[in-house]
């Protein structure tokens, strides 16, 4: 008999216009690292971003008609999960009261859901009901400032709200503002209000842009997207603080071209952690040694042009890169012992892939 265990529902975001846009449903062999077609779900444009509900049954998505960035606001979409294949079944949508709509998180307990509009500069929670449709916004904040690149950080632009492990606070990383925002979370009421510290500031023209946390809940980990670094953060859970440890950079000393970090992922075992450049087109990787510090390992090509979006299966078995520009999707083996990554094949076609979701 098969091992069932090892397949894995994979939803990919085709961040494109009009009848281009779709979230694609493929199986994955999490052992043999073989990717297989199933669904398309279409009638949305330009999902720029998924999050699977802690609990499988549901999807939502980001995205936007018309310009990605225009005039019109983001719109959040609700879906449950049918099945193994890879069918969506449309729950509701939400408007997200912003522009640019790039981020969401829905906090470990399934009850509310947390985005970031970029071109905004605003951050928002929503309530998802019990069937897992949305309700309508009870918090939005607008972040306010700006930072010493005038072409990038004008104004806020928030990039990602990341909700702590017990699902306390949230975590705001604001590009436009070299900020990492501290919020109190109350899922019930699915509400957001600034934290006692209200912020922690990044290095001036870092641009922050994702978050994450170490499977501890000790550490903290924002890529930044100017600066191509890592910043290692002490988290204390008990207030919603992040401290300063240790910064980074992703990208080899003797590259001097143009390059941008997109996001960042750490295996669940915490040993291993990964993070994009945009440009010079690559996935840094680090181990995470006992007091949470990162030491490079090395620079692996992304095999594709603009590598976006990562996301690492739940075995830690394989690493899959969205290479959003390059139009595919390739397909990493994490070496257990080393945290080095090795193609495990040809990257598959896949027209602007945006996000990745493995379930």
């Amino acid at each position: 008999m098969p091992d069932e265990s090892r397949k894995l529902l994979v939803f990919i975001g085709s961040f494109a216009p009009g009848d281009d846009g779709a979230i694609q449903a493929f199986e994955l062999d999490s052992a043999s690292a073989a990717i297989v077609p199933l669904r398309r779900t279409g009638d949305i444009e330009h999902p720029f971003f998924l999050v699977p509900a802690p609990n499988g049954k549901f999807l939502y998505a980001v995205y936007e008609p018309g310009q990605f960035g225009g005039d019109n606001h983001g719109q959040v979409a609700a879906y449950e999960v049918v099945g193994r294949g890879g069918e969506l079944k449309a729950l509701n949508r939400q408007t997200a009261r912003g522009s640019a709509t790039c981020y969401l998180e829905v906090d470990p307990n399934g009850k509310a859901l947390l985005l970031a509009n970029y071109n905004s500069g605003s951050i928002a929670s929503l309530p998802i009901r019990k069937d897992g449709s949305l309700g309508e916004i009870a918090t939005l904040v607008q972040h306010e400032g700006s930072s010493v690149d005038p072409g990038r950080q004008e104004g806020p632009h928030a990039h990602c709200i990341a909700v702590s492990p017990d699902g306390r606070h949230a975590h705001a990383t604001d590009l436009g503002i070299d900020q990492v925002l501290h919020y109190r979370l109350d899922a019930d009421a699915a509400t957001l209000a600034p934290n006692s510290q209200p912020f922690v500031r990044s290095k001036p023209g870092a641009g922050p842009r994702h978050l994450t946390f170490h499977p501890d809940a000790k550490r903290a980990y924002v890529i930044n997207e100017l600066h191509n670094s890592v910043t290692v953060y002490d988290h204390d859970g008990g207030v919603g603080t992040l401290t300063e440890q240790q910064t980074i950079s992703t990208l080899p000393d003797s590259f001097d071209g143009v390059s941008y970090c997109a996001d960042l992922k750490i295996t669940s075992n915490g040993r291993y952690l990964y993070g994009t450049n945009r440009g010079h087109d690559s996935i840094a990787c680090y181990g995470i040694g006992t007091g949470g510090q990162l030491s490079l390992l090395r620079i692996e090509p992304s095999l594709g042009a603009g590598p976006q979006n990562l996301a690492i299966t739940p075995d830690d078995r394989l690493l899959l890169c969205a290479n959003m520009p390059g139009n595919n999707v390739a397909v990493f083996r994490i070496d257990p012992g080393s945290g080095n990554l090795a193609s495990a094949g040809e990257p598959v076609s896949i027209a602007s892939p945006s996000c990745i979701v493995t379930l």
